[in-house]
């Protein structure tokens, strides 16, 4: 039976975290076995190479990268600046030529090339958004919170959640120059928070924190800007819900015929149906997830289970999946883990 890791980032500046915790995956049960914690400052956010080979995590000096050994243990490699403030999400090109992080923080986008074994290496372009946002608490000025290469290659996308917009940026491996050559304009207070596109490289799904929705895009990379079409917009919520919300993950499971939405503030995981011709997407529940702030969600490898990493009740929460009635059954008991803020599983011993 395949062996997997889970990896989890966490604050380290309370004192109470390392900064990650490894964790054994044990897939039938559908739980995580604590194994050890890792130092690293503040890890925001982690993520896996496509080769699942390497780990990558947000740390105050930039983006820390580790070898995953066969045994799922974290060897650290070395460390990379990024000429700016703290990251807050992190995402690699399908080659792993390239790590792109986003400055919540400071409003950068910062794209860093990749060595060969792995490891973090010198800056190759970076790009500090301007402009003034609406008049509200968190969006008044630039926050970078997702910033992705297309799946074809050919641009780099940034969403800004303080501007309400995605500004989308020419990049190519041969200059390695961000170009912008257009933006995706968003409501007004809506927040885009993060995207992902289908493995097929035909939809991207949008959602919003503030304004709690997913939009649908059909992607047609263009000839010198990219077309997106909206087909659909859905909720991230039930129809009784809590007034105050922001909807935080977004993720699909491993066949992409579902998608998974946590909700803060209304404390709940929403579970929709994809339909991998149309992209369209229905919801199937949104239930609660027994902990406070879901800041993070991973579907199990068997598309059976989910992890919720909720961040300020310090745990982790897991859940069966029911496709069939439509349901999220909780299915272990809850284990502590310090400001859980993202998760990672990966498979290891390959």
């Amino acid at each position: 039976m395949a062996k997997y890791m889970a990896y989890v980032g966490s604050y380290s500046y309370t004192g109470k975290a390392e900064g990650i915790t490894v964790f054994d995956v044990d897939v039938e049960k559908g739980t995580f076995i604590k194994r050890c914690e890792v130092a690293v400052d503040n890890s925001s956010y982690v993520i896996a190479s496509n080769d699942n080979q390497t780990l990558y995590s947000i740390a105050d000096e930039g983006v820390v990268a580790f070898r995953i050994l066969e045994n799922g243990s974290l060897s650290r490699l070395n460390s990379g600046k990024i000429k700016g403030m703290r990251g807050c999400h992190l995402s690699t090109d399908a080659k792993d030529k390239y790590v792109l992080v986003s400055g919540f923080h400071d409003g950068k986008a910062t794209i860093l090339r990749l060595r060969r074994d792995g490891g973090v290496g010198e800056i190759v372009d970076g790009v500090f958004h301007k402009g003034l946002g609406s008049v509200a608490d968190r969006n008044f000025k630039p926050h970078v919170t997702c910033f992705r290469r297309t799946p074809d290659g050919k641009y780099a996308m940034a969403a800004d959640s303080g501007l309400d917009q995605i500004k989308i940026y020419r990049f190519n491996e041969k200059d390695e120059h961000l170009v912008q050559v257009d933006t995706l304009p968003c409501d007004l207070e809506s927040a885009p928070r993060n995207f992902r596109f289908s493995q097929d490289g035909r939809f991207m799904y949008l959602m919003y924190e503030q304004k709690n929705v997913i939009d649908v895009f059909t992607y047609d990379p263009g000839d010198r800007v990219p077309v997106f079409e909206k087909i659909q917009t859905i909720s991230t919520l039930g129809e009784k819900y809590s007034s105050i919300s922001a909807a935080c993950s977004l993720r699909f499971s491993p066949d992409e015929r579902h998608m998974f939405c946590s909700n803060a503030g209304d404390e709940s995981v929403a579970m929709y149906k994809r339909d991998p011709e149309t992209g369209l997407l229905e919801l199937m529940c949104c239930l609660p997830i027994s902990g406070e702030y879901p800041k993070d969600i991973a579907v199990f490898p068997d598309d059976k289970h989910l992890a919720v990493m909720n961040h300020t009740s310090g745990t982790i929460t897991f859940f069966k999946i029911d496709y069939e009635k439509k349901l999220l059954v909780m299915s272990s008991n809850e284990i502590k883990c310090d400001e859980p803020n993202s998760c990672v599983i990966v498979k290891v011993g390959e």
